[in-house]
């Protein structure tokens, strides 16, 4: 049985929370909030203790969830991992690159796992890909969102943005070559929309827009390959392959013919079968799994590192380029 601390409270703790009481190899030992009204709500409704010192209650837990804001998110975890404990930390890692290398350090250092909330990755049309061969060229993503008070103390980089980064760098099997990007702050004191271009050594190239100040909600990535077309809606939770046919058994979809140049090709359409998941449990039953069998996790400190450091590379280009416009 896995005993574990929550650290945060708020809008998405709670849906944590929710979770975390669905897991049978979990046990909830209470939770730290120091906003009061908030923490009277958590412990009327979910009858769970509330701890006023996070030493208090890492001292007795195994494991730590961290849905605390971005800047507290280093203090919380360098604790947990001196005190030898078991790390779910929501995205991104940390609030620099200082104190995420600073993280690195102390996981390695230690015998603790350490996965970051990168919940895309778990999201049911993102796993209806699982067993295709990702080799993408050109990556398009759109993630929009309407304007929300809530998480604006990052930037849309390191709000919205930093999910699509997670996952082209985990499907892109290549080195960046280079970034390009430009942003503006309209709402807040940090950009609000952003479009990023990323280029990778083996010639893929991935075009990025990220806004929170859309009027309609979008959350879509189309990857195109040699022979495929890829589209992945992650907010409606629905994949679609096209790509050519090469098998004359077809089940899971509908297929017609085109002239080209070279002949006729025979093009395959389908839509594969979504599971029916909830992301925050799969994550975190996941997490839970990686601790109680000692296995790695599946979204490492090393991924929320490398995640971090695209986008902060990123902010500092939309800085570069709008001091010397």
């Amino acid at each position: 049985m896995l005993k574990v601390g929550i650290f945060g409270t708020g809008h998405l703790g709670k849906f944590h929370l929710n979770n975390w009481k669905l897991i049978r190899d979990a046990e909830i030992t209470g939770f730290y909030d120091p906003n009061d009204d908030t923490a009277a709500e958590v412990s009327n409704k979910y009858k769970i203790k509330r701890f006023t010192d996070p030493e208090t209650l890492m001292n007795i837990s195994d494991a730590v969830d961290i849905i605390a804001p971005t800047p507290v998110h280093f203090s919380l975890c360098e604790m947990a991992i001196r005190k030898g404990k078991h790390v779910f930390v929501e995205k991104p890692l940390a609030n620099d690159m200082e104190e995420a290398r600073t993280v690195l350090k102390l996981v390695k250092e230690s015998n603790v796992k350490l996965q970051v909330g990168h919940v895309e990755r778990f999201n049911p049309a993102f796993l209806a890909l699982e067993g295709m061969a990702l080799q993408p060229m050109f990556i398009e993503v759109h993630r929009l969102a309407e304007f929300n008070p809530r998480g604006t103390e990052v930037s849309v980089i390191l709000d919205l943005m930093i999910h699509d980064i997670d996952i082209i760098l985990h499907i892109v099997k290549s080195e960046v070559k280079n970034i390009y990007s430009s942003g503006v702050a309209v709402m807040t004191d940090t950009p609000d929309i952003a479009n990023v271009r990323i280029e990778f050594n083996n010639g893929c190239v991935a075009n990025l827009t990220s806004s929170r100040i859309s009027m309609k909600k979008m959350r879509k990535m189309r990857i195109f390959q040699k022979d495929a077309y890829i589209g992945v809606d992650f907010l409606n939770k629905k994949s679609e392959i096209i790509s050519l046919n090469h098998s004359e058994n077809i089940t899971d979809g509908f297929s017609f013919d085109i002239e080209t140049m070279n002949g006729t090709k025979s093009i395959l359409v389908r839509n594969p079968e979504v599971p029916d998941i909830n992301a925050i449990l799969l994550e975190l039953e996941k997490f839970t799994d990686s601790v109680l069998q000692n296995k790695p996790t599946l979204v490492s400190e090393l991924d929320g590192y490398r995640a971090m450091d695209i986008a902060h590379q990123i902010l500092q280009k939309i800085k570069y380029n709008s001091i010397n416009s």
